[in-house]
């Protein structure tokens, strides 16, 4: 790998990353909006993170998960942001090309590790409504970890082969990404290289961690639907609904925004759209989850509560 990137750097040093240049009377406004999200962000999610770990009550399976998904989204978020609002502070908006592809490697992992993650906490949910009366002999501490690691471990996997591919190609006279971190696309329209092969083992990857695990939640949440209307009590159908609305409303943003981002065609005048849910999946997102988890969670907000 590292001879590969030293020969690509030999080529290109560093990137320019365009981000929100061209709206310059709003400098000042995006600067203070984006730190104020990076702010609640990685107070909120580090709060939940806190809060899991030390509270007693909060030692259950499902609140194992969500632990992960608050470290994940501090993690995430701090891969972008930095950055992002040290270019508004300083006008330089260079990035060395070790850097870009540093960045991209970790949000891929953390992209595929969500995906992943989001579907163990389906299946979690699924076997806690579905199959109650064996959940805690098939949702086990041992069966819990594994699955986590098995997220991480896979994420890890295919972002690993992705950097191996894109270490390949070679960049000359374009050093400019019309985007506001380093991602994919704007990396591959900048290369003089042959990205076909490239761009169709990254997409079956990318398939790999994210259409199968949203299949796989999109089968859990079929399943417990049928099982809620088969409960015959309203109450009991309100308890069972409110243990998985939570975990429903993230898993329905987080793969609206991450369709429209990469599913929309990279023509000239989507760029910005592009750009515009870039950062509502890159940014807000990470934001917005632990203010569900924690409103619409009974316990959250006990534990939250006794420790405020």
């Amino acid at each position: 790998m590292s001879a590969i990137g030293k020969q690509n750097q030999s080529y290109l040093t560093e990137f320019i990353l365009l981000g929100f240049g061209n709206f310059l009377d709003l400098q000042p406004a995006l600067f203070l909006f984006f730190l104020v999200v990076y702010m609640v962000t990685m107070t909120g999610n580090i709060l939940v993170f806190v809060l899991v770990v030390a509270n007693q009550h909060l030692h259950k399976l499902m609140y194992f998960f969500l632990g992960n998904l608050s470290c994940l989204k501090t993690c995430y978020t701090s891969t972008i942001l930095p950055r992002f609002l040290a270019s508004f502070l300083t006008g330089d908006r260079s990035i060395s090309y070790s850097s870009c592809m540093t960045q991209f490697f970790i949000f891929a992992f953390l992209v595929g590790v969500e995906c992943y993650l989001l579907a163990v906490i389906s299946y979690d949910r699924y076997l806690a409504v579905c199959k109650p009366l064996h959940y805690v002999i098939l949702m086990n501490h041992k069966c819990c970890i594994a699955l986590a690691a098995g997220a991480w471990v896979s994420g890890f996997m295919i972002s690993f082969v992705i950097i191996l591919l894109m270490l390949q190609i070679t960049f000359f006279d374009c050093n400019e990404l019309d985007h506001f971190f380093c991602d994919f696309t704007p990396m591959i329209k900048c290369s003089c290289s042959n990205t076909f092969l490239i761009e169709i083992v990254t997409s079956l990857m990318s398939a790999a961690c994210t259409v199968l695990p949203f299949l796989f939640t999109v089968a859990s949440y079929i399943l417990i639907g049928i099982a809620i209307l088969r409960i015959p009590l309203a109450t009991e159908k309100k308890k069972a609904f409110s243990t998985c609305s939570s975990h429903l409303i993230v898993v329905t943003i987080y793969y609206i925004t991450l369709i429209l981002v990469y599913m929309l065609p990279k023509t000239y005048n989507l760029t910005a759209f592009n750009k515009f849910f870039s950062v509502f999946h890159t940014v807000v997102t990470p934001m917005v989850n632990p203010l569900i988890y924690t409103l619409r969670n009974e316990k959250v907000r006990e534990a939250l509560g006794k420790a405020l």
